[in-house]
């Protein structure tokens, strides 16, 4: 269980196994060194998006058993005090991650690939900083989602950054050897911003 602090005193480091309990208790966050991060839970387009990634992607690394794809669950990446971080998605290749693995807590392997899809309430710059810290423990490649703008960002180390918009296509490159995905099928038809939503329609009286 974790316990408050007295006034003045530095804070009380939470522990993975702590974080675990919490969210049993439906705290919805991360853990960074020890400090929790709570998360309001995301919007529709947000898991829209990650509900796709998961199934393009399972289609795709399930077919040749090439390793493992999640959504959400954590991932222990520091220890004393306790980093966990959740990504949206990740993929493990069956050389870090037995397909058959499975895990009641959270598992300290990196994953090879991760993605994160921004939220409205999400700041580009902690979006930024979690991709590195992504790379810097070891993932292979960080893509950064950005549902709104239609976009992807690509994050890997000794590398720039490459932005994805339009009618370019992601690509495993490295990390997921011949996997293939047009912004198209990720993000769906582009709307016609001329075409009224149902928020615009006008009144009719009845």
């Amino acid at each position: 269980m974790v316990t408050e602090s007295h006034p003045g005193a530095p804070p009380r480091l939470v522990t993975a196994d702590e974080l675990l309990q919490l969210s049993k208790d439906e705290f919805y966050g991360e853990l960074i060194r020890g400090e929790l991060c709570e998360e309001g839970p995301p919007g529709f387009l947000h898991e829209k998006i990650v509900a796709r990634l998961i199934f393009l992607l399972s289609m795709f690394v399930e077919a040749g058993r090439q390793g493992t794809v999640i959504g959400g669950a954590g991932v222990r990446i520091e220890r004393a005090p306790d980093t966990v971080r959740a990504p949206d998605v990740a993929f493990f290749d069956a050389d870090r991650l037995s397909p058959d693995a499975a895990f009641l807590g959270y598992t300290d392997v990196v994953p090879n690939l991760v993605i994160e899809v921004e939220s409205p309430n999400d700041r580009r710059r902690q979006v930024h900083d979690k991709a590195h810290m992504w790379l810097y423990h070891g993932a292979g490649a960080v893509w950064v989602v950005q549902p709104e703008q239609r976009k992807v960002s690509i994050y890997r180390t000794g590398h720039d950054t490459i932005t994805l918009s339009g009618t370019d296509e992601l690509d495993g490159l490295g990390v997921l050897p011949g996997f293939r995905c047009s912004l198209s099928d990720l993000f769906g038809p582009e709307r016609d911003p001329r075409q009224a939503g149902p928020e615009e329609e006008p009144a009719t009286n009845g």
